[in-house]
Parts: structure tokens; C-alpha cells; sequence
């Protein structure tokens, strides 16, 4: 299967070849290797002999902006900056000092642009601001899939559950992955020299001065500070390398555990494009010594097997291997399989009708509590494991998987209907969490309410036949003392 897969007309523009440049709009992948749509920028330049400019914009009105999530896209930024230098390439950041400030900026620069490239991010405000601009722009606009091991487009349907997606996965990976993205595409790309559009570009720079790295002045929500992890490539390859050194062996055995940090820490990096799932694959099969010929053979072998080793394998790796990747590959992906082919993802509508059913019929269930938006924001609840994990939400941006699907459930329980629940998992998710407003994030959270699951009994007040948990079961489960302990919330934080 060819790259071209992967690549979508957003409109019926000209490809001009007598423009300056060929113009990456990198609004998703915001890395500079493993990224199908700087392929295709680096492939166009070179086929039409010229340079390459590579534009990075951070707006500051995209819904739940705050310093969090600006400091995150600023180190990618900086990252970028040094690792994007070369004669025939050149880099130009944006963050927007204020809201509408970049208008017309995104013309301008594809004013003289052979064609536009972008990425395709199916989730988020990302697909309707892709939309408005193919209207706007005065040239071609394409935009790249650059998500996941499975191109979007090669899922005939959006899938219901894990299991169906899984089989799917397995019979045709071995397809699209050997297409794999450049691990360094501008290193041996020989690109006409830049020096000739720097003038034209600088006065673009002129005219739409970037606010640079100071966030005070932004008018976004400073109340959601920065986390300690930084943001960017470097550090996301830094936490990959950690986590398969140290942590793999063990995912399997000890990741539902919040006290044993056997997760990957990478959610928030695939979230802001700073590392690539293919890159994340290859880096985890060369540890279990195999090489990607090897790999790509076993892709293709496991995809007809009916040997019991396969039944469960979509790679043929190790245990602890195939479980983190199931996760990568099929509970990633599935949201953006969802994200993709139904514009009602993150509506409660498009839960499945059993959950939907089951919901209505105990909607007039009384609740144990009821729980105002700013209760549950500030953690301000009788349940310290709850707490807990909302105060790691906060704090970190991160809650820990297990505790994810717990946090989820009693919201549910402590809401006066089950849409007011979706609305407060949403807004809480989004606002707090480094790897929100995401297809991956989407699928969590709708998995509270019964998609990709099916129905249980037996039947409970409020959650019908949704899947059950609490704290209690949860509690003595984990042993989950310490972390309680440690994310016990602080009187002044819920001030």
C-alpha cells in the first residue's frame, strides 16, 4: 500500500509550480522525523526543485488553551527550531500574542506556495479549521495522516468494540506498516537552497510578530499551570527509552497498579505529535531483537495464522510487549477510528443503543450525592480515592490508567443524568489532562458510559447494565494507601 494512501485534496485548488516554496503547515505531527506529511512536503520540494518552509503556528483560542498546554507545544517548538535548520529548509514558529492576531497570516505565507501541506487530525477544532482554510487558501491544501500504524482511510466502518477492531488489525496491518515514515527526512533530502524567499519571509515575520515563549500576557487560562514534564521530541524519545529500559518487562504484570509507575508516560507526547507510534514500534521491536524485515514478515505471517501463539499477537513479540501495544495500536487507534468516521464522536448520542437504553431506563434512579462542577474540579468530594485521582489530574495532568476508568465511573454515579456526566468528564479531561481533547482520550472517556464494552449483570441503579466500579472494590484491589496519600488534596488548591 502507497503513501498516497494517507493523502487527502481538501479542496480543488491549482498545484502551482511556479510558486517559491512548498508550504508544511504542521498543525498535528509537530515533529521533524516519522511524520508522513513532512514526506510528502520534503517528496514535493525535491520533485519541484524548491526549498521547503515548515510553519508551526500556536493559536490562542482553541478551546481550554492555558499555559499547560502552551508550555507542552513550546518545547516542542524549541526542539523543532534547531532540528529543521538546514539550507534548503526553513522553520517559522507562530504562537498568536493574541486571539485572532495570526488572520491572514496562513494566506499570506501559501500566497506563494506551490502547494500547502497539513496534517490530518481527525479530532478536536483541528478538522473544521482544515476545512475553512482549504476555502480560504489560494492554492492546493492536502492533508497527511500521520495518526497511527492503520491509515484512516483503510477502515471500511467505525468499529463497536475492541475485539472486532483487533481482528481487523491483524488481518491488515501487514499492509500499511512496512509503508513506513522517514525516520530523518531532511537529512539526506538535497533541497534547493533557502536564501532566495528568507527576505519575502522575514517581512511575513514583520508583519505578524510571534508573542514568543512568555505566556503572561496570553489571554489564556493561567490557572492551569505547567506540568514538570517537559514537552517536544527530545524528551519524548527520552521517555520512550526509559520506559522500555526499565519498565516494559513489567507493564504487564504490574500497569494497573498507580503505586508501580509501569506506565509509558507517552500519551501526552503521541497527544501533541511529538513522537511517532511507528517510531515507538521500531523502537520496541529492535529491543526484543528484531529487525524490521523480521518484524514486517511476522506482520504478514500472524495475519493468517490460526497457531495458538498468534491468537492473542498482533506483532509476535513477547507478552509485556504485545500488551503495551495492544494498547498503542488497538485502544489508540479505535478512537481514531471513531474520531474519523462519525462526526458525533464526542456526542452522547453516539453511544451505542444498549447503553443508551440501559442509561434512560435509570435515569430517575436516585443518586447517593450529587456533586456540582466546581466540587468535582476543586476535588471536593467524601471519596479520597477520588480525590485522589482528580488531584493527579490537576497537578501532573495525568491521572493513572486503572484510576482514569474509576474516576470516570463515579462521576457517573454522583451526576443527575448521565449527559450532565459526559459533560463534566469532558470538560475536566480536557481542561486538566496533557493528553485530552484527543480521538485516544475521546474513547476513555465514552468507555465509562458503555462504548467498546458490552452489557453486565447484573443490573444496578443508575448504571443499568453499564459496567460497574467503585472505590471500595478498587481499594482493596490495589492496596491503594500511598496513593491516596500522595495525592491528598490540599486546602489551598481548592481555593
Amino acid at each position: 500500500m502507497s503513501v498516497e494512501f494517507r493523502v487527502r485534496r481538501c479542496n480543488a485548488r491549482a498545484f502551482r509550480t511556479g510558486g517559491d516554496y512548498v508550504l508544511y503547515w504542521m498543525i498535528a505531527a509537530r515533529r521533524p522525523e516519522y511524520n508522513y506529511a513532512l514526506d510528502r512536503a520534503v517528496e514535493l520540494a525535491l520533485s519541484l526543485g524548491k526549498p521547503l518552509v515548515v510553519f508551526e503556528p500556536l493559536r490562542a483560542d482553541y478551546p481550554w488553551a492555558s499555559d499547560r498546554f502552551h508550555r507542552f507545544v513550546l518545547d516542542g517548538m524549541a526542539d523543532n527550531a534547531a532540528r529543521f535548520q538546514g539550507k534548503g529548509c526553513v522553520y517559522f514558529s507562530y504562537v498568536e500574542p493574541a486571539k485572532g492576531a495570526g488572520k491572514g497570516l496562513l494566506e499570506a505565507l501559501a500566497d506563494r506556495a506551490c502547494i500547502v501541506v497539513t496534517d490530518d487530525f481527525p479530532a478536536f477544532f483541528l478538522p473544521k479549521m482544515v476545512e475553512a482554510a482549504a476555502l480560504r487558501l489560494p492554492v492546493l491544501l492536502e492533508a497527511v495522516d500521520s495518526n497511527g500504524l492503520l491509515p484512516l482511510r483503510a477502515a471500511p466502518r467505525a468499529f463497536p468494540v475492541a475485539r472486532s477492531f483487533r481482528s481487523f488489525l491483524k488481518k491488515n496491518l501487514w499492509r500499511h506498516v512496512p509503508v513506513m515514515p522517514a525516520s530523518a527526512p531532511l537529512k539526506a533530502a538535497d533541497l534547493p537552497n533557502a536564501m532566495r524567499i528568507r527576505k519575502y519571509l522575514a517581512s511575513i515575520q514583520a508583519k505578524w510578530p510571534s508573542a514568543g515563549e512568555a505566556l503572561g500576557a496570553l489571554p489564556i487560562d493561567h490557572s492551569v499551570r505547567p506540568t514538570s514534564l517537559r514537552g517536544g521530541s527530545i524528551a519524548a524519545r527520552a521517555a520512550l527509552a526509559k520506559f522500555v529500559d526499565e519498565r516494559l518487562d513489567r507493564y504487564l504484570a504490574d500497569r494497573d497498579h498507580p503505586d508501580r509507575d509501569a506506565g509509558s508516560g507517552l500519551s501526552p507526547y503521541l497527544h501533541f505529535g511529538h513522537i511517532s507510534p511507528h517510531e515507538i514500534l521500531l523502537h520496541i521491536a529492535r529491543r526484543e531483537g528484531r529487525s524490521k524485515t523480521r518484524l514486517f514478515s511476522d506482520l504478514k505471517k500472524i495475519s493468517t495464522s490460526t497457531e495458538e501463539k498468534h491468537k492473542t499477537s498482533l506483532f509476535g513479540l513477547s507478552e509485556a510487549a504485545e500488551a503495551f501495544l495492544d494498547q498503542l495500536v488497538t485502544w489508540r487507534e479505535i478512537g481514531f477510528n471513531m474520531c474519523s468516521l462519525r462526526d458525533d464522536y464526542d456526542k452522547y448520542e453516539s453511544l451505542p443503543d444498549w447503553a443508551k437504553n440501559t442509561l434512560a431506563a435509570h435515569a430517575e434512579d436516585p443518586r447517593p450525592v450529587l456533586y456540582s462542577p466546581a466540587d468535582l474540579e476543586e476535588a471536593k468530594t467524601a471519596d479520597p480515592l477520588w480525590n485522589a485521582a482528580q488531584m493527579q489530574l490537576v497537578r501532573e495532568g495525568r491521572i493513572h490508567n486503572y484510576m482514569r476508568m474509576l474516576w470516570g465511573k463515579r462521576i457517573l454515579e454522583w451526576s443527575q443524568t448521565p449527559q450532565k456526566a459526559l459533560a463534566a468528564m469532558i470538560h475536566l479531561n480536557n481542561k486538566f489532562a496533557l493528553d485530552g481533547r484527543d480521538p485516544s482520550s475521546y474513547a476513555g472517556i465514552f468507555w465509562v458510559l458503555g462504548r467498546y464494552d458490552r452489557a453486565w449483570g447484573p443490573e444496578r441503579p443508575i448504571f443499568g447494565t453499564v459496567r460497574y466500579m467503585t472505590s471500595a472494590s478498587a481499594a482493596r484491589k490495589l492496596r491503594l494507601r500511598e496513593y491516596v496519600e500522595r495525592y491528598r488534596p490540599d486546602p489551598e488548591e481548592r481555593n
